[in-house]
């Protein structure tokens, strides 16, 4: 086979691995932003954060939100809920970042494959 062939195989394949290992990480990532409490389950968005914070910085002791089946849920300490967010998200975005680093940083496909 063609030396020139051969190396735009390799590539191709590289970076076929590589765009599935993003797309496993991504996945991993959406599944860590889960946080369950109060038997409903929540996504830690930015957005979910940024509206529990704003409630808990005006003084809201007990609050309504909407989990992500769309059913009301009773918060009853809105600061402890607010804290487990921030803490949920803080864990997977960190989490995510290192092992996409780790990706960016394997230049074969040898080295994708065995993450």
């Amino acid at each position: 086979m063609d030396e020139r062939l051969e190396k735009a195989l390799d590539f191709s394949k590289f970076i076929e691995t590589q765009t599935n290992q993003k797309n496993i990480l991504l996945k991993n990532y959406k599944s860590n932003l889960i946080y369950y409490a109060y038997g409903h389950k929540f996504v830690a968005t930015p957005n979910f954060i940024n509206f529990v914070n704003l409630l808990a910085s005006l003084g809201e002791k007990q609050v309504v939100v909407i989990d992500d089946n769309d059913v009301p849920v009773y918060v009853d300490d809105v600061d402890e809920f607010y804290k487990e967010l921030l803490e949920t998200y803080v864990h997977a975005s960190s989490k995510y970042a290192n092992e996409f680093k780790t990706i960016k940083s394997n230049r074969s496909v040898e080295g994708l494959a065995s993450l």
